[in-house]
């Protein structure tokens, strides 16, 4: 109910922006509705998108940190279990790179819209099939086995996805808006995990027995509707002029993963390296946290739960803001200060995390995720979309994004874990952290800027 209440405030003071900025931008609509209809609607179908696969993709990582281990890896010892847990969700990260060559060739080659779709099909298959597998108790090792293929099935779909979603909102957004439109897809992100935690939040009221025989499968089963929802939204939104302007100049390149690889070798590899700290940052918090609250620290799955929730409420909000503030400052400048004050907020943050009080778990997950996240996440499609010219741009930015997700957020559970058991506690992942903060603001002082820089 949060969720819902959360969401409708957001979409209608995005709505009001929109409209604002719509008056100042005639002609935006390639079907001739009015600029303001048509870019609300290209706002509407790319959060909505990009919550939903968020949703489908980060349910997965809560279910790995709280009933996995028990359900699909119960012949190992707890430690190791959730170690085989999270390197099944690991999976799914390592996948996305490959899902971004796919949808990135095609998405360059027939268009955003259509390929957009196809993603949101295929996530919302694999994450209904994962609520419906058998556990190890029923077919043994074959459960874990369709579990990590169903997955990678994930991992792909969410590769293409983003990428997508990102150009869907750039590409339809006037000149000196084109941060703050870059920014609402990116709010559907923290909407899915409101979504995923809340799910769970909800479900674990049950009684463990229940909760661990039948309950967690809710979630994963409640994606076939909201795939549905995402999909008649996305069919209502026109194809981005940019890619129709590719198209009627006959500019459409044969294998576009191929050149970005061969001409564009800078601009990607800033892009991995600008990625890997916000990335990286999110899952630890997301996914490490909770499983370290839980088994460290002897929280309840409730408790570490409100934590992600509350900092993913704010989220929906700030991300927009730190968006519209990077069309007033450039989105390059910002993101070097997003990354910077991540080096420098980030030790303290975990060490306040590790201390063993709730209060402080809390307030330092919420600082993370609505404050220091944010201000790197919120101007990222506009920068990113920068980097790469237009023939190219979905396959530039899904692989480098993608690839940036598979080394950081897919190994940081597993980094974080070793850390952790190597170093006695979590304030070594603030160090780990605080590097990739300054790699990061290294790679966007070497970016392109955007036009209002």
């Amino acid at each position: 109910m949060t969720h819902g209440i959360h969401n409708a405030a957001a979409a209608a003071t995005g709505e009001k922006a929109m409209s604002d900025v719509a008056r100042d931008a005639p002609g935006l609509a390639a079907s001739g509705a009015p600029a303001d209809r048509q870019l609300v609607r290209v706002a509407a179908a790319s959060m909505a998108g990009t919550a939903i696969e968020a949703f489908d993709f980060l349910v997965y990582g809560t279910a790995a940190a709280l009933v996995f281990n028990k359900l699909f890896f119960p012949s190992l010892d707890p430690a190791t279990g959730t170690l085989a847990a999270f390197s099944a969700f690991a999976s799914g990260l390592l996948a996305r790179p490959l899902g971004g060559v796919i949808f990135g060739h095609f998405g360059d080659r027939i268009g955003r819209k259509s390929i957009l779709i196809l993603s949101l099909v295929l996530m919302g298959v694999c994450t209904t099939l994962i609520g419906l597998l058998p556990t190890y108790d029923s077919i043994g090792i074959w459960a874990a086995v369709l579990l990590v293929l169903l997955r990678i099935g994930q991992g792909i779909s969410f590769g293409g996805e983003l990428g997508g979603a990102m150009l869907m909102a750039v590409e339809h957004a006037p000149p000196r808006a084109k941060s703050f439109f870059g920014s609402l897809p990116q709010a559907g992100a923290p909407i899915g995990i409101l979504m995923a935690t809340g799910a769970f939040a909800l479900v674990n009221m049950l009684p463990n027995a229940s909760f661990l025989s039948w309950g967690w499968r809710i979630p994963f089963l409640a994606s076939a509707a909201l795939v549905v929802v995402g999909i008649f939204i996305r069919l209502k939104v026109d194809e981005t002029p940019d890619f129709a302007a590719v198209k009627a100049q006959r500019r459409i390149a044969a294998v576009p993963a191929r050149d970005v690889l061969a001409h564009h070798k800078r601009p990607l590899l800033l892009a991995i390296g600008g990625k890997l700290a916000e990335v990286t940052l999110v899952y630890t918090i997301v996914v490490f946290s909770i499983s370290y609250a839980i088994g460290n620290l002897g929280f309840t799955r409730g408790d570490a739960l409100n934590a992600i929730m509350i900092g993913s409420a704010c989220q929906i909000f700030t991300i927009p803001l730190f968006g519209w503030i990077g069309d007033k400052i450039g989105a390059r400048r910002l993101y070097i200060i997003g990354t910077l004050l991540m080096a420098v907020m980030a030790v303290p943050l975990f060490h306040a995390m590790g201390s063993g009080s709730l209060s402080s778990f809390t307030g330092a997950a919420v600082v993370a995720l609505a404050l220091n996240y944010p201000i790197i996440f919120g101007p990222q499609s506009s920068l990113y979309s920068a980097q790469f010219p237009p023939e190219l741009r979905y396959s530039g930015i899904s692989i480098g994004i993608q690839v940036a997700a598979a080394l950081g957020g897919g190994l940081a559970p597993l980094i974080d874990a070793t850390l952790v058991a190597r170093m006695g506690g979590i304030g070594s992942v603030g160090i780990y952290l605080a590097g990739l903060g300054l790699i990061g603001a290294l790679s966007a002082w070497l970016m392109k800027p955007t036009e209002v820089e």
